[in-house]
């Protein structure tokens, strides 16, 4: 069916359509970058995540908030506390649309981080450009701790939200649960092969425990996702995009972040589709 009407002139649904379609393109490119703020401490494989996502083995180019590209070593697990910045942005070259700013999380000394974390979030939200705000929060955790849930994390989901910044929460080194899970069920009485069999109906069960603590706080993450094994080179963190992309409430950051994946087609049909 023809778009003219007799006269020539486009019709107005079409009209409307190609407006749409260039409002769209136009609020995507006001975006250009998918912010990212990762939150977990030294141990909770921020770094493996990072790359994971950015389908890359390199590390990352950090920048201040000037510009000035300096010493990417302050993402190095072992570097002392208070030498990394929340406010610099950390890109990896083979995906520069998606930026990146670390928090060490609060295991030390959280107090003042606590608060460098709600200023940032606060700071971000107040800027007009969308590239410059913050779109989600991925809030690790490390299952290999005896205590993942710690009054740090009770605090930061209770006393106050992130706005409207969607936070998920990432459960990493979730290995570690099974094993823990195979040793209490041995301790209690089981053989190997029994302790075994029966621990992923357990891990299971933890699992919904401990995300119903969360649910239990004044401001509840809007996603969960539980990784393990993710030092593989097999491994991916397709569970943490599909996550992301649904907590997501706009179409034009929805688009944005799966644009980003560009190795996940799967993902970019559905996307597409809905």
């Amino acid at each position: 069916m023809s778009n003219f009407r007799p006269d020539g002139q486009r019709s107005s649904s079409t009209l409307n359509s190609n407006a749409k379609k260039i409002k769209k393109n136009s609020l995507k490119e006001k975006a250009e970058r998918f912010r990212v703020l990762i939150i977990g401490g030294a141990n909770a494989g921020k770094t493996t995540i990072l790359k994971k996502i950015c389908n890359t083995t390199d590390q990352p180019e950090i920048y201040n908030s000037y510009g000035s590209r300096i010493d990417g070593s302050t993402l190095e697990p072992n570097i002392t506390r208070g030498e990394h910045d929340i406010k610099n942005e950390m890109i990896f070259r083979s995906n520069s649309t998606l930026v990146f700013h670390d928090s060490q999380g609060f295991e030390a000394g959280g107090t003042d981080e606590f608060r460098k974390v709600k200023d940032f979030v606060t700071d971000c939200a107040k800027s007009k450009r969308m590239k410059n705000q913050v779109h989600v929060i991925w809030y690790c955790v490390a299952m290999d701790d005896d205590r993942p849930i710690t009054y740090a994390e009770e605090q930061f989901f209770s006393v106050s939200g992130t706005g409207k910044v969607p936070v998920v929460v990432v459960f990493t080194k979730c290995e570690a649960l099974e094993i823990k899970v195979i040793g209490a069920l041995e301790d209690a009485g089981h053989d190997f092969d029994e302790a075994v069999q029966n621990a992923p109906k357990h891990v299971e069960e933890y699992q919904k425990n401990i995300q119903h603590r969360f649910e239990t706080m004044a401001y509840p993450p809007k996603g969960y996702v539980f990784l393990q094994e993710m030092e593989k080179p097999k491994m991916n963190c397709e569970a943490l995009v599909r996550c992301t992309a649904d907590v997501l409430d706009s179409s034009i950051l929805q688009g944005l972040f799966i644009s980003t994946q560009q190795n996940n087609l799967e993902l970019a049909l559905e996307h597409s589709l809905r």
